[in-house]
């Protein structure tokens, strides 16, 4: 069985305070809704457990879409760090059914249906695979606050979400670890084990929410066409 854990249960202080960002609506849905649809739709999973903070449970609960979705079996509540809350939605997960577990921020709704499989296609092969996108920007190596070298952009990538493994490998990652803020995601963890993780290329496209104005980006690219969004 392969799962997928959701972290939804941030704060989101650079968004606007009035509302928490994975509830901002975006064509008539909230931004979760639509992370959450993207992992229904895929056939590669099979359950998904949401992470959130304790009022994000109840306005998920409230949401007039929740009735579609069938593949959420657990909500549970977040940690104080993003480490911490991925580390609770793995401890609600059955050892004895759990073959591949993808992790990814419910923030970035523009994951396509075909980034998540082919992801946990590939961890189910080799054991840990990161979804990941071109650097495009020119990257400067600093020193004291000059530059002082250019980075090969071609040797670099970033990291996206869904990030995958097998269940006894994202375990052992994470157990007796440090759980700080310096851990910003299960890559870094899976690293420091010695397993090697297996890249698989996605779109620039998907985006993490972070400021207001990367709403109005994600409406555009929801409103394009399956054949021009790459599919879902």
């Amino acid at each position: 069985m392969n799962i997928a854990i959701i972290v939804a249960a941030g704060t989101g202080s650079r968004f606007s305070p009035a509302q928490p960002k994975q509830f901002t609506q975006i064509l008539g849905k909230p931004l979760l809704i639509h992370t959450v649809e993207c992992f229904e739709a895929c056939p590669a999973v099979d359950e998904i457990v949401l992470v959130l903070s304790n009022d994000g449970r109840e306005q998920f609960q409230m949401s007039n879409f929740v009735s579609e979705i069938s593949k959420v079996r657990s909500i549970v509540t977040g940690g104080a760090t993003r480490a911490e809350s991925v580390k609770n939605g793995l401890d609600a997960i059955d050892a004895a059914l759990a073959n591949v577990v993808a992790v990814h921020d419910g923030a970035r709704p523009l994951v396509t249906v075909d980034e998540i499989t082919r992801t946990i296609v590939k961890a189910d092969e080799i054991g840990a695979a990161c979804l990941v996108a071109e650097v495009t920007d020119t990257i400067k190596e600093i020193r004291e606050g000059v530059i002082v070298g250019t980075v090969d952009r071609n040797k670099l990538r970033r990291a996206l979400t869904p990030q995958a493994f097998r269940y006894d490998i994202l375990q052992r990652a994470f157990a007796n670890a440090d759980l700080g803020d310096n851990v910003t995601d299960e890559c870094y963890l899976v690293e420091k084990l010695g397993v090697e993780i297996a890249m698989v290329e996605g779109s620039s496209r998907n985006i993490k929410i972070t400021r207001a104005e990367d709403i109005r980006i994600a409406e555009m690219f929801l409103s394009e066409p399956p054949a021009l969004a790459g599919g879902q």
